[in-house]
């Protein structure tokens, strides 16, 4: 992780990153919740000279938006979801430090279960031999293909990077084997010199992005980039909009019209929402997504490119020094973060590796306060 944005003093650093699986342009991994340890007397003494401060970010530059959006959930590019809704799960491999397989598994199945409450998904466990939707393993650093891939990350140790995911239909959730995992507060223990990581916490942030949501902005949700820090660990409402979305809004219970029939709609708000949000019209109370205004390119260069290919877009090179700031569209749409396998911010370019899911056009805007400086833009298609 290259770039964090500087937070609270005197807590602990996390880093959540999204990725992508080069062998297949449709394999997008989520990379998730890292921790770097910070010893700090939380609440007993004053922080200690030289103590790190909180750290959040992504690699590459995390250009804020010219103004606030309506919308705080974000969901997949290419809206990458799941084509049914009963899910199954398998455990390929348990961690080795502290939890038990038996903890394991009531962990992980607790986290399944905060998102069949709120969201059409239930989820079921197999045994291993059998065909699964999602997989779900233990790994040391190296797991997997992420030595040869140069979008999947490895994982790097005892605080380092916690977990990643992939995208739908490819769910694999891997979990760094080198943490201490527990059921409980994620808190620091000073027998063992050791972040203590809540299990449900951190998977539920996963099975999230596994599910098609990325990062919300809303910095009360769970898919918040700042999650573990906050310590948000319930499914907002800013969450189950975003799966409304992407999957619709329905009714779980088939007694929702004779419920709404006796008036249940408003005297019992909080259980028809959760149970019966298409009988009693809860399913859009939030503002529609806005799409932030952008000027037309003025002029679009065609880029056709081999999938797998990395292609970069350099902006304002020449202006930059006028203290200009760049933000960058893809289809209008404004790109706030960094991903690795998908996409790279930085202060003058961009970088993205050539799929299914980065056709599209990009555009850059150099402002000045108010006052644009430059503006290009790029179309990438496919070399079929």
């Amino acid at each position: 992780m290259d770039r964090a944005e500087q937070l609270s003093a005197g807590r602990r650093k996390s880093c959540l990153c999204l990725e992508q699986k080069k062998s297949s342009p449709w394999r997008t991994t989520v990379g998730v919740l890292c921790l770097f340890p910070v010893l700090a007397l939380l609440a007993v003494v004053e922080y200690p000279a030289g103590v790190q401060e909180i750290q959040e970010g992504v690699p590459g530059s995390a250009l804020p938006g010219p103004a606030a959006r309506s919308r705080r959930y974000t969901i997949t590019p290419g809206r990458l979801k799941w084509d049914h809704f009963n899910l199954t799960y398998k455990i390929l491999s348990f961690p080795r430090n502290l939890l038990s397989a038996r903890d394991t598994r009531r962990g992980l199945a607790a986290a399944f279960r905060m998102w069949s409450e709120v969201s059409p998904f239930s989820f079921r466990e197999v045994p291993r031999h059998l065909p699964s939707d999602l997989k779900i393993g233990f790994y040391s650093i190296n797991h997997t293909d992420c030595l040869e891939s140069l979008t999947h990350h490895c994982f790097d140790g005892t605080t380092g990077e916690l977990a990643h995911a992939f995208f739908p239909p490819h769910g694999e959730i891997h979990f760094d084997d080198h943490e201490y995992w527990i059921l409980g507060n994620t808190r620091f223990s000073w027998k063992k010199g050791v972040w203590l990581t809540d299990l449900v916490h951190v998977a539920a942030h996963e099975i999230g992005h596994a599910l098609g949501l990325m990062h919300s902005l809303n910095p009360n949700a769970l898919m918040h980039i700042n999650a573990t820090l906050t310590g948000k660990k319930s499914i907002s409402q800013d969450e189950v909009w975003g799966i409304h979305r992407l999957y619709g809004c329905k009714d779980r219970l088939f007694m929702c019209p004779s419920w709404a029939k006796k008036g249940f709609c408003e005297k019992r708000r909080k259980l028809m929402k959760k149970h019966c949000p298409s009988t009693c019209d809860f399913c859009y109370e939030f503002p529609f997504p806005t799409v932030p205004p952008t000027l037309p390119p003025p002029r679009t260069k065609t880029k056709t490119v081999s999938e797998g290919r990395n292609v970069t877009f350099r902006c304002g090179q020449k202006i930059i020094h006028k203290k200009g700031k760049v933000y960058w569209y893809k289809d209008k749409e404004l790109l706030e973060y960094s991903y690795p396998g998908y996409l790279a911010l930085n202060e003058d370019h961009m970088s993205i590796i050539a799929n299914a899911i980065n056709e599209g056009t990009y555009t850059c805007i150099v402002k000045k306060k108010e006052r644009i400086l430059t503006t290009y833009s790029w179309r990438i298609r496919l070399k079929h």
